[in-house]
């Protein structure tokens, strides 16, 4: 009696969640099952196939959409249990990304800010906050820094361990040969963060001698990066 009710129960739950799914699935692609099977019992079937006017033959694009969200809904609970899974503090840009791969080449690095000690100019200049390149100096994932644009050129996408990645926008009149400045908002912030270090940097991409806000803003928006972003600015906040 017992296995009876059992199975009972789970025959008539069985039953509910596929009405469920019908249901749902005729919301969504607005076909209905009885039409689908009374299509594939019929001539129709083969009239389809060489007429693009068939009034279910666009129903059925919308098949394929409503699957796709079906089988959204059904792994979900797979996506929140990997989620919770892999929970901690996601790996760091020098972890992720075989740096071996780009050329390397040693700099002495050193810091500098927008401000008067670096620059020469105060806020409310015409260019104050301006690089060479004409966009402005920004602190992101993607930082503006200055070399010398014989070694490399404006555009030139650096990586800096213990930094992120720096696009080469400005130049200096100290910045001579294997240098580059590194640009922080404040000079605490070259104090405390980085100071004056000689390490490799890596080559991600030379430049072509020019530089504009899009591009700046796009490599800062990428979807893929945005990971690393968060982190990288949640650690430049505290």
């Amino acid at each position: 009696m017992y296995r009876l009710k059992n199975w009972t129960r789970r025959i008539i739950m069985s039953t509910l969640f596929l009405a469920a799914i019908l249901t749902t699935f005729h919301s969504i692609s607005g076909v209905e099952a009885k039409s689908i099977v009374n299509y594939f019992n019929s001539d129709d079937l083969r009239q389809s196939k060489n007429s693009d006017d068939h009034p279910l033959k666009h129903a059925f694009k919308t098949v394929g959409v409503a699957y796709k969200y079906l089988k959204q809904i059904t792994n979900l609970d797979l996506k929140i249990s990997s989620s919770e899974a892999v929970s901690g503090t996601p790996p760091t840009l020098e972890e992720s990304i075989d740096w071996s791969q780009y050329p390397v080449k040693q700099v002495t690095a050193t810091g500098y800010t927008a401000f008067y000690e670096s620059t020469g100019k105060h806020p409310g200049h015409p260019s104050f906050g301006i690089t060479y390149s004409g966009v402005k100096v920004k602190r992101d994932l993607y930082s503006t820094v200055a070399a010398d644009l014989n070694v490399f050129p404006i555009g030139t996408i650096l990586f800096v361990p213990g930094y992120g990645y720096g696009v080469v926008a400005d130049k200096g009149g100290a910045i001579k040969g294997n240098k580059v400045d590194l640009y922080y908002e404040t000079v605490d912030d070259v104090y405390n963060q980085w100071g004056k270090r000689t390490l490799d940097v890596y080559i991600v991409e030379m430049g072509d001698g020019s530089l504009t806000e899009e591009e700046l803003h796009a490599l800062n928006e990428n979807e893929s990066m945005q990971v690393f972003r968060q982190q990288y600015i949640k650690s430049e906040r505290k």
